[in-house]
């Protein structure tokens, strides 16, 4: 375990100890996320790269950097380690020098979120909490209620009563409790934290609770050990609340302070058009406590947010890398779901998929330059949303059971 030194505001920059406050601070309330912050001097002097050598390829090689007592029992599910790809073919289609795919939709409910709900159920476990809940949009639910339900532990979901279908019954398959909330993603956020907060419930919420940035920071880990610790000059990543792009420059910020990466890498932050309150902020130096919701609309529901809850640490980490925001329509979305699933072979769900219409879009601004290097973070599994990658595609070919039928369909 990695000794947490301080847990210190977004917003104002007051420290606290780690058992002074759970989630936000209590100056800047909501939107003063919390950074959990390390004794980074003590620990260059503890360990070094050699120190994984012998870990287990998962989240948890890492736990010498992350907030759970080292005798803490990981959740048997195997989360994290997921493929990091070369993708020669859709460098030559975005027109850059070299592309990599890191596929989070490889986790076992299927995104990226996996990682913070993993490190949640961990420490919720190591604190003998019984009930843990969170609102999402369908992934972060079923993160937690897959992670949760892997150590028996009781789980309570409040999500948008129009989240896909296929989400909303996984969830149900893992036996969490399910609250459809009729409103919107903001809506479901806002009574999921004042139930935990009446009833004494674990809340997972992003940007509320600090660790689940801790959790998603170890997708930056894997990126630099996956390379050689030779990072990229760029990270793309679609954004919603603003979590992932905080976790991934929280992972990369370790690694720096410790010494293993020489650079950061320029993230880039993805937006759907509908739902670009960040894209707005940063475009107008807006800060993050000034921003105010929005109504937010697009196809990508796992980046549809009116306010996003990591708005502060979200603009930081664009701004601190000198990288950018921009913003993609759905019709672009949806297009970027075949566009990368046949030029990489990874299947992503629209939000997931936006990544690649992204570097599109910042490859024709000129954000991204000819001669950098890009990884595009796939975050979620394309079955995640299967009626939108449906609409992605024609049909097939319809014949009748002769060769001649076939011949005939294929032109030959």
């Amino acid at each position: 375990m990695a000794d947490i030194l301080e847990l210190r505001c977004s917003v104002c920059g007051r420290s606290y100890q780690a058992k002074e406050v759970t989630y936000t601070c209590p100056v800047c309330r909501p939107v003063g996320t919390l950074d959990v912050l390390y004794d980074y001097p003590a620990l260059r002097t503890q360990l070094d790269r050699e120190t994984l050598r012998n870990q287990p390829y998962s989240m948890w090689r890492y736990k010498m950097l992350l907030p759970v007592l080292s005798d803490t029992e990981a959740p048997p599910l195997r989360v994290g380690f997921t493929p990091l790809y070369d993708a020669p073919r859709a460098a030559e289609s975005l027109g850059i020098y070299r592309a990599w795919v890191k596929d989070d939709g490889a986790n076992p409910t299927g995104s990226l979120k996996d990682r913070a709900s993993a490190l949640v159920v961990a420490r919720a476990m190591q604190q003998s909490i019984a009930v843990v809940s969170t609102a999402s949009t369908g992934n972060a639910a079923a993160a937690l209620a897959g992670l949760a339900a892997s150590v028996g532990m009781k789980v309570i979901i409040f999500v948008p009563a129009a989240a896909p279908e296929a989400k909303i019954a996984q969830l149900l398959v893992y036996g969490a409790t399910v609250l459809l909330v009729e409103g919107t993603y903001d809506d479901a956020f806002d009574l999921c934290y004042a139930a935990c907060q009446s009833e004494g419930w674990y809340c997972r919420n992003t940007g509320i609770n600090p660790y689940t940035v801790e959790g998603k920071k170890t997708v930056a880990f894997e990126i630099a050990e996956q390379l050689n610790w030779n990072v990229p000059d760029v990270v793309v990543v679609s954004v919603g609340d603003g979590n992932i792009i905080t976790g991934v420059h929280k992972g990369f910020y370790d690694l720096y302070q410790l010494g293993w990466i020489e650079r950061i890498p320029r993230l880039i932050g993805v937006q759907a058009e509908g739902s670009a309150a960040l894209f707005a902020a940063w475009k107008d130096g807006t800060r993050a406590e000034n921003m105010q919701p929005i109504a937010a609309h697009t196809v990508a529901d796992s980046i549809s947010a009116g306010l996003p809850r990591d708005r502060a640490r979200a603009l930081r980490a664009v701004r601190q890398t000198q990288g950018a925001f921009v913003t993609v329509s759905d019709k672009q979305i949806i297009g970027a779901i075949p566009a990368l699933a046949r030029s990489t072979g990874v299947f992503a769900e629209p939000a997931a998929a936006a990544v690649f219409a992204g570097a599109q879009a910042a490859v024709q601004s000129g954000v991204i330059g000819a001669a950098e290097s890009v990884l595009l973070l796939v975050t979620g599994n394309g079955l995640k949303d299967v009626r939108r990658a449906q609409e992605s595609v024609a049909g097939g070919l319809r014949v009748q059971p002769t060769l001649d039928s076939v011949r005939q369909a294929l032109n030959l």
